[in-house]
């Protein structure tokens, strides 16, 4: 008999009753009665129910055996009586009667609860890691995050992809967000970088003469930690493909996600086609390039409505929309008829103090004595009678509806409009359940322009191709008609995720070069920065495209998890700290004097 187990606690039925087993595990939770001992004993597999009895000469140490504490069991497998049975696990048609009890290893009190999962602060969850991935819940999210790399690689694979690895010590280039930089031994005062990702790497591989790439890729970015992003690491499904359109990247990619989101949806429903929406139009629609279109609230701009004062009575969105301002319409169905005052109240508490905006104007509309539909809130209810009819037709508000409106400049309005959309949707139970809505986002613009610094800027990413190539970016001469360019460039989008980001590459030297220059980046930068790439590119380079899916949000998704860290075996908290290892820690005076480093003190 093998030394610790011939099963695992996950294994056993009721047709095995009467064979002698061994099993090994940690004890999950005891349970002592008048005549016997019942012990959980849990492993990687399941939990299988052992019955020890006070004539055991080991039945005192049994009982005083803490949870957690790793023991061997071997006895014979007992099937339990009919009145007996646990539906609510496997192997509840059976119990192990304990011939030999062995600690293999006590465990002293248990700072984070295994048994039960009760709520626990994230910190000491996070320090106690190992613990805490012995949780059901989160012990069967890491296993499914597993299982969907494996399908992921899977398909990719039947798709004709090729996986190789790219270097994790590089140079440092411009992502969007902070590098991971390591100092160089052997090259006093320089510095390596941790890729925010393989971005140019994978290009090179195209140029290199490969065609279908991928990798599940491990990225770096010094970022702030959100609900759906880990601060210091993240991984990512990162693809490439040469001699492709856009077209050709939707039809490789999308059925890699809609396969590996029916193959663990559990009895969700995953939609496609996925529709493709142009980013203008998502902006317009839901506020968001982001939409979570389980909720079927759509935007309304009404700032055509607010520009004669003499007919609404509300001067302070003429005055906004004077000033080039957009006032953005947030329907609320039935809202005035099934919630409080309370309700929209606590919408315009919510915009001051979490959106940091003035504030959310509303209104509610019932039904007036004529049967008209009328409101007598501040916003609406000075409308004149015709023209609150024609606003009421365009935006499809009816009696028992409410509204709320989001006014400012244009950006502000619409990402206040867009995250109000969310919160309505949410709080008046409006988000379909049980289903997985994607879509493609579409047509990016190539530039905005830079608030900070007075300038035009790229917008999402400075390698795609401009949609009319050499002629547009030519054409572009002014600084209007720049900001007008539109890029290959698309994102895929599930329920309000943005899971993952791609284009169609700039793959020609000229256009990168006048890209870069109407950003205001000279020959110079380009050559400085991404002087791999670009010299690649002279020596003839395909066409090609690609996308990179974050498999972290994939098994949130899947996995139904609020928090990206529920889906992480060993995350960093939301301070980008490992309570667990203690790092990032401080570097010993020897280390410092081998990388030609000095330490400056933090001032307080």
């Amino acid at each position: 008999m093998h030394a610790f187990r011939t099963h695992t606690c996950g294994e056993l039925r009721g047709t095995d009753a009467g064979k002698i087993v061994r099993l090994s595990g940690w004890v999950h939770r005891k349970r002592e009665h008048a005549n016997a001992l019942f012990i959980d004993l849990r492993d990687h597999y399941g939990i299988s129910q052992v019955v020890v009895y006070p004539v055991a000469d080991f039945y005192e140490a049994a009982k005083r055996c803490t949870s957690e504490s790793v023991i061997t069991v071997t006895g014979e497998v007992l099937a339990r009586d009919k009145e007996a049975i646990n539906n609510e696990i496997d192997t509840g048609e059976i119990e192990v009667r304990a011939d030999e009890f062995i600690i293999e290893s006590p465990a002293e009190q248990v700072p984070v609860p295994v048994f039960g999962e009760p709520d626990y602060p994230e910190d000491l969850r996070l320090t106690y890691r190992y613990l805490d991935l012995r949780r059901e819940t989160l012990h069967k999210n890491i296993i499914l995050r597993g299982k969907i790399i494996n399908s992921l690689r899977s398909r990719m694979v039947d798709q004709g992809f090729t996986e190789f690895q790219t270097p994790i010590l590089t140079a440092s280039s411009p992502e969007g967000a902070r590098d991971f930089l390591v100092p160089s031994r052997l090259n006093p005062g320089k510095f390596y970088a941790l890729p925010q990702a393989p971005q140019q790497f994978k290009q090179l591989i195209m140029v290199s003469g490969f065609d279908r790439y991928f990798q599940i890729a491990p990225c770096f970015r010094d970022e702030d930690a959100r609900a759906d992003r880990s601060p210091g690491e993240f991984y990512q499904l990162d693809i490439e493909m040469s001699f492709v359109t856009q077209e050709d990247v939707f039809n490789a990619i999308e059925p890699v996600m809609a396969g590996v989101f029916e193959e663990f949806a559990d009895g969700r429903e995953v939609q496609t086609p996925f529709p493709r929406i142009p980013y203008k139009e998502s902006m317009e629609k839901y506020g968001t390039d982001k939409p979570d279109l389980r909720n079927p609230i759509l935007l309304k701009d009404v700032s055509d409505f607010f520009k004669d004062d003499s007919l609404t009575g509300f001067g302070i969105f003429k005055k906004i929309v004077g000033g080039g301002g957009k006032v953005i319409a947030i329907p609320a169905p039935k809202a005035a008829a099934e919630k409080s005052r309370k309700f929209f109240d606590n919408m315009d508490k919510w915009a001051k103090k979490e959106m940091q905006m003035p504030g959310l104007g509303y209104a509610r509309l019932s039904e007036g004595e004529n049967g008209e539909t009328r409101s007598q809130d501040p916003v609406l209810k000075n409308f004149e009678p015709e023209h609150l009819e024609k606003f009421l037709k365009a935006t499809g508000l009816t009696a028992g509806d409410g509204v709320f409106f989001a006014a400012g400049q244009k950006s502000d309005a619409y990402k206040l409009a867009g995250a109000a959309r969310n919160s309505v949707g949410e709080q008046l139970e409006l988000l379909e359940d049980g289903v997985f809505k994607f879509c493609w986002i579409v047509d990016f613009p190539m530039y905005e322009w830079d608030e900070d610094n007075k300038k035009v800027d790229f917008s999402h990413n400075p390698f795609s191709m401009p949609q009319g190539g050499m002629e547009i970016l030519e054409a572009a001469n002014t600084e209007e008609k720049q900001l007008e360019i539109l890029a290959y460039q698309y994102d895929i989008v599930c329920n309000g995720v943005e899971l993952s980001s791609g284009a169609i590459r700039n793959h020609k030297p000229e256009i990168m070069y006048k890209a870069f220059e109407i950003a205001g980046y000279g020959p110079e930068v380009v050559e400085d920065k991404f002087a791999g790439m670009i010299n690649a590119f002279k020596y003839g380079a395909p066409p090609h495209g690609g996308i990179a899916p974050g498999v972290d949000r994939i098994v949130m998704l899947l996995a139904g998890a609020k928090n990206i860290r529920e889906v992480i075996l060993f995350p960093m908290n939301g301070q980008a700290q490992d309570l667990m290892m203690n790092a990032p820690s401080d570097a010993d005076p020897k280390q410092l004097k081998e990388l030609y480093l000095k330490h400056i003190p933090v001032e307080d």
